[in-house]
């Protein structure tokens, strides 16, 4: 008998804390219910052998000799296997199946993450000593898989936030510290503007720019910490920093704050929808303004969804072009039709589970 196992994990979208893990400040983060998955099974000779419909084309390689070398930059399928023969996993004969997914690629929802966690599943069950591995454990190997192992920029946000499910609220310094929701939510409707994301052009002004007024800040007042600092004591650092440096500081405190007023309400466990929709319209105002991240494109795609009766959107990801979403617990159809008409593609979701092995997987004879 051998194992024929379908394995399947979840995008997800930023709701509070864009841009702020890098500052070391925490995030909240949702699963959504679209989905990369992998089927396969044990092969006959000693390869993998990938077929990726959705993007016609396939991933094949020999695992004859190990460990393997990478072919070009971000090589997550060869780099998962590195990792885990590191962590003790033996693989001595192949791997074949297919690989599909109905989450938007290079748009800011994770996909890379999500297909990485997938395949981290299927490679431990399909090793030659295979362990069912918790998603707090495939997260951390997808982050040394995706990150570390390429020496990519990049918090654990992703990799937490599709392998755990639901809503988390991840802290990173200084320490990890990882908290999961599952609020009844109504649904979303994640919005692609189909424009390509700007990511150097972005943190070039958003994380080095911040970084920049953080150590003039420093330099004039040792005890500065971005975490601790009230609203209005920024208007003391005016005098040090740029027009540009003192907009991003304040719209890093407004952030954070934002995030926090919305941790207080999950951690209760009773959701304001439409104070949920608020705040993340207020996210959205100084991810605009503040930070310059959203394109007008990705504005007026907000501005209809909440027109058409979302409770409030915002921009997700890095920016500079990818998706928006929008909460719309009512009537996500007309919000969709409204998105559609400002030239975006939507999709309506809802919150979802992390990582999963599928009802069908199977024994079958060899």
């Amino acid at each position: 008998m051998s194992l024929l196992l379908s394995i399947s994990t979840p995008g997800r979208i930023c709701l509070f804390g864009e841009h702020q893990d890098y500052l070391g400040l925490p995030v909240i983060a949702a699963a959504i219910s679209r989905r990369i998955q992998i089927t396969a099974g044990p092969a006959s000779r000693p390869e993998v052998h990938l077929a990726l419909p959705d993007i016609h084309s396939e991933e094949q390689f020999s695992l004859a000799k190990l460990p393997l070398t990478y072919q070009h930059d971000r090589d997550y399928f060869r780099s998962a296997i590195n990792i885990l023969l590191r962590e003790g996993f033996q693989f001595s004969s192949g791997i074949e199946g297919e690989v599909r997914g109905n989450i938007p690629i290079n748009s800011g929802t994770s996909s890379s993450s999500a297909l990485l966690i997938t395949w981290l599943a299927v490679l431990t069950q399909l090793a030659d000593n295979p362990q069912t591995l918790p998603p707090k454990r495939l997260a951390e190997l997808a982050y040394t898989a995706e990150v570390l192992e390429f020496g990519e920029p990049g918090g654990m946000m992703d990799h937490y936030s599709t392998a755990v499910g639901g809503i988390i609220y991840l802290e990173s310094v200084p320490a990890i510290h990882l908290e999961s929701f599952q609020p009844e939510l109504g649904t979303f409707v994640l919005g692609d503007s189909l424009q390509p994301k700007d990511t150097i052009g972005v943190l070039k002004h958003v994380k080095f720019g911040m970084l920049a007024a953080m150590e003039k800040i420093r330099q004039y007042d040792p005890t500065f910490s971005l975490p601790d600092c009230p609203q209005e004591k920024a208007d003391e650092y005016r005098h040090l920093l740029t027009p540009d440096e003192m907009i991003l500081l304040q719209g890093n405190l407004s952030d954070r704050d934002v995030l926090r007023e919305a941790l207080v309400m999950f951690r209760s466990g009773t959701v304001n929808h439409r104070q949920l929709g608020a705040l993340l319209t207020t996210h959205q105002t100084s991810l605009r303004d503040a930070k310059r991240v959203s394109t007008p494109k990705i504005d007026r795609m907000i501005e209809e969804a909440i027109k058409a009766g979302a409770y409030g959107g915002k921009i997700n990801g890095s920016g500079g072009g990818g998706c928006m979403f929008a909460y719309a617990p009512e009537n996500p159809e007309a919000v969709a039709d409204a998105i559609e008409r400002a030239g975006g593609k939507p999709y309506i979701i809802r919150v979802d589970q992390g990582v999963a092995v599928l009802p069908n997987t199977v024994s079958v004879d060899e």
